[in-house]
């Protein structure tokens, strides 16, 4: 644990030198001290465990900056529907034009339709933009996101499998749908307010930390029962942390306060260990050349996918393009698909080793893209269609 927090001092060390956000000099650093250079850490179940605790907390976070009628647009699922559409025909053809069989062909893209929120989320916040409506806009979309490229690992893997039918994919639906509405519900309108009349009695008085233990435990549970229904625990976790936006405190201990020192020492952790995760060692000349091609498609695919649907449905042509930029990074969530994929045989080490720094790659490349694109843009602006309402 000493040795995983020294590292994450040296990413931010890094991150200042280069001039580039603390996700990319901590991701940096986790490459070089992991498997791939140094080989000083591994990605042991003991770091995984740490790294998770970190996203979960990450997003516990991101949550307090959103309302719950921020995520309700109906225009985060057309775009977030059309961003997994385009990078899961995109991948598989591109794995088909390198001559992969067909499964492996239909991971690929799997990988290709995921959204690391995460990453986004914490470039927008360091530089203070989520309350912005392309970062709004973003969240909500990587939320449909999230849940559509599970649906699409659930497919691929039915496929597979050769159990594929339109009635479990339905149920699968129905759940994910389910929990997300019914969880939203319960936590703005049942333990919110539960948290503010704990919060009011002589208990409370004498012991403020009780109030934090509490919201802290409810976006644990949130994360658990988020995975008990296939959907990711980060974005259990996030609904938790919109569920307590707004609540108030009198005498317990702020919530985002002390969520944000946990956040800085765990976040950290899960940033390091997007870059120990890769072994670069086992790629061969093939291999590298698939990797340049598939990381232009991933990026491209997503750039369109979302950012031309954005424009479509009213977002400015600066705004379109951040959305669309923001939903480029992978990150953890396609090295999970790859992984599946790994354990269950269906894709070979080349081919895992690929998608994983893929995701690498465009998780290093978007918050430096993203700055860039918001700092050529000026400040980010509302959408320009008449009646669309906030974004």
């Amino acid at each position: 644990m000493s040795l995983l927090l020294f590292v994450a001092l040296g990413g931010y060390m890094l991150a200042s030198r280069i001039h580039q956000s603390a996700v990319v000099g901590e991701i940096l650093i986790g490459l070089i001290v992991g498997p791939s250079f140094l080989g000083l850490i591994t990605y042991t179940s003991f770091v995984q465990s740490i790294a998770s605790l970190g996203a979960v907390i990450l997003m516990f976070v991101i949550g307090f900056e959103f309302n719950i009628r921020d995520l309700t647009d109906i225009r985060f699922g057309i775009i977030g529907l059309v961003g997994v559409i385009v990078p899961w025909l995109g991948g598989y053809a591109t794995a088909v034009v390198f001559g992969f069989d067909n499964v492996s062909a239909l991971f690929i893209g799997t990988a290709l339709t995921a959204t690391s929120i995460a990453i986004t989320a914490n470039v927008l916040r360091e530089m203070s933009l989520l309350e912005s409506a392309a970062a709004k806009a973003i969240i909500g979309t990587a939320v449909i996101d999230d849940v559509l490229s599970l649906l699409a690992l659930s497919i691929t893997a039915s496929v597979v499998a050769g159990s594929f039918s339109l009635a479990s994919i339905g149920i699968t639906i129905l759940i994910q749908v389910g929990f997300l509405v019914i969880a939203g519900a319960v936590g703005i309108f049942v333990i919110s307010r539960w948290l503010e009349k704990i919060d009011s009695t002589e208990f409370a008085r004498k012991n403020p930390e009780f109030v934090f233990i509490f919201a802290v435990m409810v976006a644990f549970l949130y994360a658990t029962l988020a995975e008990m229904v296939d959907v990711s625990a980060i974005i259990g976790a996030f609904i938790a942390g919109v569920s307590f936006n707004g609540v108030k405190l009198k005498h317990g201990k702020n919530i985002e306060e002390g969520a944000d020192y946990l956040y800085i020492i765990f976040a950290s952790i899960f940033f390091v260990s997007l870059g120990i995760l890769v072994d670069m060692s086992a790629l061969t000349f093939d291999a590298v050349l698939f990797l340049a091609v598939l990381t232009v498609v991933a990026i491209l695919t997503k750039v369109i996918g979302c950012g031309v649907p954005a424009k479509l449905l009213g977002y400015s042509k600066s705004d379109s393009v951040v959305i669309g930029v923001g939903m480029a990074p992978r990150g953890e969530v396609a090295m999970v698909v790859a992984l599946m994929g790994l354990t269950m045989g269906l894709i070979g080490q080349n081919i895992y080793v690929t998608i994983v720094l893929m995701s690498l790659i465009t998780t290093i490349l978007t918050p430096i893209a993203l700055k860039k694109v918001i700092k050529g843009n000026g400040d980010t602006q509302a959408p320009a269609a008449e009646g669309a309402g906030e974004a």
